[in-house]
C-alpha cells in the first residue's frame, strides 16, 4: 500500500524529489540509463523521488513518480533490474515479453532486450540492480564453466510461493536494515556474499534459459500423485470441481493431497485451480480477446466483482487495463 504520511524505504539515501519532468528524467539516467519519461492522462501531475543505495555490485533502489508514467529506455546494456511494486502496478515489455507486474510478481529487465513500461499512479517500487558482467560472472560459477550465451529471464518474477518469495523478503529486510541504520555491507567479503545471495535468489526464483543446467532442487520430480491432481485440474478448468474431485483422480485422501500442494507448490489444490483459471483470462486480457465480462466467465468466475479483485491482487492491474492495453497492442513504443 502507499507509503503517504509514514517513513519511506530507503529514506536516508535520498537522491532527490521533483516536479520537474526533465529534472527526473536526468537525475533518474544518472544512476540507470538515459531513457524517455513522459507523464500519461490529463491532469496527470508528476511528484517523483528516487532513494538510492550503492554496494559493489548490485543496488538498492526506491522509486515512485507519483503520477501514470510511460517509461521507455530501450536497451538496459549494462545491467539486469528488478522490479518489485509495493502498491499498484505497471505494465512491461521487455523484448517478446509483455506482462503485468504488481505487489505479487515482479518485473525482470533484460539488459540485451528492448524495454518499455507504464507504471500506475500509486505505484512506488523497490528496484534490485545487478551489474550485467557481475550476474554473467555468478552465473557461470554456478555452471561450473563459462556461460556461452546472455543470461535471458522470461517473464514476471512470482514473488507470493518459492524462492521468489524468499527473494522479496530478502530485499525488504535489506532495505529495513538500511533504514534502520544498517546499510548494505561494502565492499567487503560480507557485502559479496550478501550480494551473490540475491544473485543466486534470481536465478533460483526466475524463469530463465539456463534454468535446466543450474540442478535446482525444486526441479526434482513431481510425486505421481501431483502429476495427476495437476493434470486432473488442467482438464477441468472450466467446471466446478471439488477437493475430493481432484483427491479421487490422485488416488490419495484429500488430507495427503493438500499437504502435497503445500510442500511442493505452495498452495492448496484449489488455490492451484483458481491461479491457472487466473493465468488464462490473464493471457485471453493480454491478447485483447473478447469482453472482461466474457473472459471471466469463459474461466467459471461468474462473479465479477470478485474476479476483478482478485485479479488485481495477483497482476497488479484491474482486468479492464489489461484488456485496454491487449487491444492496443501492448506497450512497446
Amino acid at each position: 500500500m502507499p507509503h503517504t504520511g509514514a517513513r519511506l524505504p530507503l529514506q536516508a539515501h535520498a537522491l532527490f524529489q521533483s516536479c520537474d519532468l526533465d529534472e527526473t528524467r536526468d537525475r533518474v539516467a544518472a544512476v540507470f540509463c538515459p531513457h524517455r519519461l513522459e507523464t500519461v492522462g490529463r491532469g496527470a501531475r508528476l511528484n517523483a523521488r528516487h532513494h538510492h543505495l550503492r554496494g559493489d555490485r548490485i543496488s538498492l533502489n526506491y522509486i515512485d513518480y507519483g503520477a501514470k508514467t510511460l517509461i521507455a529506455p530501450g536497451t538496459l546494456e549494462r545491467f539486469y533490474l528488478v522490479q518489485i511494486p509495493l502498491a499498484g502496478g505497471a505494465m512491461i515489455a521487455n523484448g517478446p515479453a509483455c506482462y503485468a507486474s504488481g505487489p505479487g510478481q515482479a518485473a525482470v529487465l533484460n539488459p540485451h532486450h528492448p524495454t518499455t513500461m507504464i507504471w500506475e499512479s500509486g505505484t512506488p517500487q523497490i528496484l534490485l540492480q545487478i551489474d550485467r558482467a557481475a550476474m554473467m560472472d555468478h552465473l557461470s560459477a554456478q555452471l561450473g564453466g563459462h556461460a556461452d550465451r546472455a543470461l535471458t529471464f522470461d517473464g514476471p518474477l512470482d514473488l507470493t510461493t518459492g524462492p521468489g518469495a524468499a527473494l522479496r523478503r530478502l530485499v525488504l529486510f535489506l532495505v529495513g536494515e538500511a533504514d534502520a541504520g544498517r546499510a548494505l555491507p561494502g565492499r567487503g567479503l560480507m557485502g559479496r556474499q550478501v550480494e551473490a545471495t540475491l544473485m543466486s535468489g534470481l536465478l533460483e526464483g526466475a524463469r530463465h534459459d539456463h534454468a535446466a543446467h543450474l540442478g535446482r532442487v525444486n526441479a526434482a520430480p513431481r510425486p505421481r500423485h501431483l502429476r495427476l491432481a495437476e493434470g486432473f485440474i488442467d482438464a477441468n478448468l472450466t467446471r466446478a470441481i471439488t477437493l475430493d474431485d481432484v483427491a479421487q483422480a490422485a488416488g490419495i485422501s484429500p488430507r495427503a493431497l493438500q499437504l502435497a500442494f503445500r510442500q511442493w507448490r505452495g498452495t492448496t489444490p484449489l488455490g492451484w485451480w483458481r491461479d491457472r483459471r487466473l493465468d488464462r483470462a490473464h493471457a485471453d486480457l493480454m491478447a485483447g480477446r473478447g469482453t472482461v465480462t466474457g473472459i471471466a466467465l469463459a474461466w467459471g468466475f461468474s462473479h465479477f466483482g470478485r474476479f476483478a479483485e482478485t485479479y488485481r491482487a495477483r497482476y497488479g492491474l484491474s482486468p479492464r487495463d489489461t484488456l485496454a492495453a491487449g487491444r492496443a497492442g501492448g506497450y512497446q513504443d
